[in-house]
């Protein structure tokens, strides 16, 4: 069925088979290969029997082509007693498991609600493997703080509440979702709760261009772990802490450069790999918070703001686990540049990533600045792209006047094919210290041995 006038379904008659062989036979010698997906939340599911039997038709062809895989098709409507459900080898659903629209913030909300499902598709297709497609669609823009802040878990943005149509902000408290999602909270009690799921696949990663939910004025999505500067999000530190309980971690939501909130309530949330927590501001203790079951971070909900410092001391069965702070930034003073590596290969394809950020004397972020800045790049390389992960940036990619967002911005640097030699990098900006860096262009390393 169609999902758009002029997609497949125009050739489906004609090209399925041929076009799945040719899928499956291309990338069957893969080990990376766990499943193969005949679809994602397809017309089919609206069309009981009918649907399923175009689903067991792809499934054999699979089969034929490769008898070692499972397969899968992800749904985000069709229910546990429907026939396309049972075709495949496992199921895959697509916010269907955490549940849509279910949770009293998102009522009156337009669309399908539908209850937890992993349980009742257990129940049915007792034998069959479940997994989480694609769950979250959480949003946010990074170090944007919106209030007052929600009190649940998970919650929808609304112009008043999360996201800011104004300056199409979306609050990095990283608890709001798109209408059908669910926070990362939400995702990771949901799956702990049922732990017969064999994991999930969050969307998404990074922010891309379009799709941009919630607001369509902007340029770029919301819903990424990382910017689409390449940036991380706060809850970056969320999906770390809970992935890698290894790790020792900390880190406090929001930063602490409020100078219109001074006596104002602003919320402290803390992202651990540790049990407990003990949150200081300027020194005097706030209390200390232990994790409870399926509670993936802690809050303080009723901080009022002092500009100083914010200091989260963790503790893990007992004993001292890491340690965090965020302090209150002086007024922008200069620019500082850091290189993702020392040299870059003079093939002209090879790219740098140059990060600059907008600090004060002592060397701390400012997260409000907001300065436009110039790039420029001398000895043998070029400016490529520059960005600074803000969804309503609408400036060119290869642009060398960059404003920066959140206290960052990126520079995308290559050589100029066949020569070597030291790129230096620099940024500028209005009463703002310039900043500089360099790194090497040399040899491709197969050229460099030869």
């Amino acid at each position: 069925r169609k999902k758009t006038p002029l997609d497949f379904h125009l050739m489906f008659s004609d090209w399925h088979e041929a076009d799945l062989r040719a899928f499956v036979r291309r990338d069957r010698n893969h080990p990376s290969v766990v499943l193969w997906s005949i679809g994602n939340e397809v017309g089919e599911q609206y069309t009981g029997a009918a649907g399923a039997d175009v689903a067991m038709r792809l499934h054999r062809i699979v089969k034929e082509e490769d008898p070692t895989r499972p397969t899968t098709t992800a749904m985000n409507f069709a229910k546990p007693d429907m026939p396309l459900p049972a075709v495949c080898d496992v199921i895959s659903l697509n916010y269907q498991g955490e549940g849509i629209r279910d949770a009293p913030a998102y009522a009156g909300l337009r669309g399908i609600s539908t209850p937890p499902l992993y349980p009742k598709f257990r129940e049915r297709l007792p034998n069959k493997a479940i997994i989480s497609s694609e769950n979250a669609a959480a949003l946010s823009s990074r170090g944007t703080y919106l209030f007052p802040v929600a009190s649940e878990i998970s919650a929808p943005v609304k112009d008043d509440s999360g996201g800011d149509p104004a300056t199409l902000a979306v609050s990095a408290y990283e608890l709001y979702t798109a209408p059908f999602g669910s926070s990362a909270d939400k995702v990771f009690a949901s799956l702990d709760r049922h732990p017969y799921v064999a994991g999930g696949f969050v969307w998404s990663g990074w922010d891309y261009l379009g799709e941009p939910t919630p607001y369509y004025q902007a340029r770029s999505s919301y819903f990424g772990i990382v910017d689409l500067a390449g940036f991380p999000k706060d809850r970056f530190y969320l999906y770390q802490a809970h992935w890698r309980p290894d790790l020792p971690l900390v880190h406090i939501v929001p930063h602490w450069s409020f100078p219109d909130r001074v006596g104002q309530i602003t919320p402290v949330h803390v992202f651990t790999s540790g049990d407990e927590v003990e949150l200081f501001l300027n020194n005097q203790s706030l209390g200390r918070k232990r994790k409870q079951p399926f509670e993936y971070r802690l809050r303080w909900d009723k901080v009022q703001y002092q500009p100083g410092e914010l200091r989260a001391v963790a503790y893990k069965s007992g004993s001292l686990w890491a340690e965090g702070r965020v302090q209150t930034s002086g007024e922008p003073a200069r620019l500082e540049m850091t290189a993702d590596r020392e040299e870059i290969a003079n093939d002209g394809r090879d790219l740098m990533f140059v990060t600059v950020q907008v600090v004060d004397n002592e060397g701390r972020l400012c997260p409000n600045a907001d300065q436009t800045l110039e790039f420029s790049v001398s000895g043998p390389g070029e400016l490529v792209a520059t960005d600074n992960g803000d969804p309503a940036d609408f400036t060119a990619f290869p642009s060398p006047h960059r404003n920066v967002f959140g206290g960052k911005a990126l520079a995308i640097v290559k050589s100029k094919p066949g020569q070597i030699g030291s790129i230096q990098v620099t940024a500028r900006g209005a009463d703002l210290l310039a900043g500089a860096v360099s790194f090497a262009s040399v040899a491709p390393a197969a050229e460099a041995r030869e």
